[in-house]
């Protein structure tokens, strides 16, 4: 394998290992704000923040721990035969199945960038440069500035109301951090279907 390809995988490996163990410890977390949403139930008034704020925290959870769990090899898997094949034929069954895989999250990407741009006030028909220009105006002019060019921002509908583009950016950065994860192991099979294992 190329070195640059090497390097490809041992950095998105070290990256999706430091985020999904990260994500690990979210669950503490979930378990906190359920714990406190009972309490105040019990004790005092319900807090109207705590359903929504577990359910931005599964969300976190979910997509960013996604990456690692398919480094790791322990994403749930139909395995009436596949287990009972050799490394090499799963590594040839993997190879092709990625595209599909890829092809998904390349569809959940999309839509997740659409309805990020949305969610900062973008109603217009291309998202994909209004993002391109708030992130190329928040690196060069600063956050100030780059605020001057959202919209409404997009809240929940219930009584807390809060904005939605924090957790809708956390979901797209779970998919791109999964594409990259997806890709490495595509070139890991390669590797294995060569004889080589990374």
């Amino acid at each position: 394998m190329p070195k640059a390809i090497l390097v490809y995988i041992a950095t998105v490996d070290v990256m999706n290992r430091i985020i999904g163990r990260f994500a690990m410890y979210l669950i503490f977390v979930l378990i906190a704000v359920l714990l406190w949403s009972s309490a105040s139930k019990v004790v005092m008034t319900p807090s109207m923040w705590t359903l929504e704020t577990a359910q931005f925290v599964m969300v976190a959870y979910f997509v960013l721990g996604g990456p690692y769990s398919i480094q790791l090899g322990s994403n749930v898997r139909m395995d009436l035969f596949y287990g009972s094949w050799s490394l090499k034929t799963k590594a040839w069954f993997d190879a092709f199945t990625v595209f599909f895989l890829l092809f998904y999250l390349g569809v959940l990407l999309y839509g997740g960038l659409t309805s990020m741009a949305y969610s900062l006030g973008y109603f217009g028909s291309e998202p994909f440069s209004f993002l391109f220009d708030l992130a190329w105006t928040f690196l060069t002019q600063g956050p100030s500035a780059a605020s001057e060019s959202l919209g409404f921002l997009e809240r929940s509908s219930t009584s807390w109301r809060p904005v939605l583009w924090p957790i809708k950016a956390i979901l797209c950065l779970g998919i791109f951090l999964m594409i990259l994860q997806s890709s490495a192991e595509f070139f890991r099979d390669i590797s294995r279907i060569r004889g080589v294992n990374i």
